[in-house]
């Protein structure tokens, strides 16, 4: 089973038992999260894609820690004018383990393919 959320403007697919870095949420280690912006949520029987969201959906994440991401350089030059400036930034993160992924019933299968591409080659 797996969902894909979207958290600090970014989207992430995710499973149970997988480990994600997102930006910087509320919570101490060890809290747990619920993460409410469901996009879409699948399984063997099929997936379910909300319009924008996944009505009842949710995912569950226990906080692992809260760190600072790696060290990313600006750097800006002008060439020919002596101007150089350098500067760093390390972003805030959060550290969350998936725990369980809810609203997840009565998933529809995915329409065919093929017989989309038959259709449009018959009204051609």
């Amino acid at each position: 089973m797996f969902a894909v959320v979207k958290t600090g403007g970014k989207q992430y697919r995710v499973a149970e038992g997988d480990v994600i870095k997102v930006e910087k949420l509320a919570g101490d280690a060890g809290a747990t999260i619920t993460l409410e912006e469901v996009l879409m949520v699948g399984d063997e029987a099929g997936v379910k894609v909300g319009e924008p969201l996944v009505a009842g959906a949710s995912v569950t994440a226990t906080v692992l820690e809260q760190k600072k991401d790696k060290k990313i350089i600006v750097f800006k030059k002008k060439r020919r004018q002596n101007y150089r400036r350098k500067k760093g930034h390390r972003q805030e993160i959060t550290v969350l383990r998936v725990t369980g992924i809810a609203g997840a019933a009565k998933a529809k299968k995915a329409p065919a393919k093929k017989a989309a591409k038959t259709e449009e080659a018959a009204a051609e």
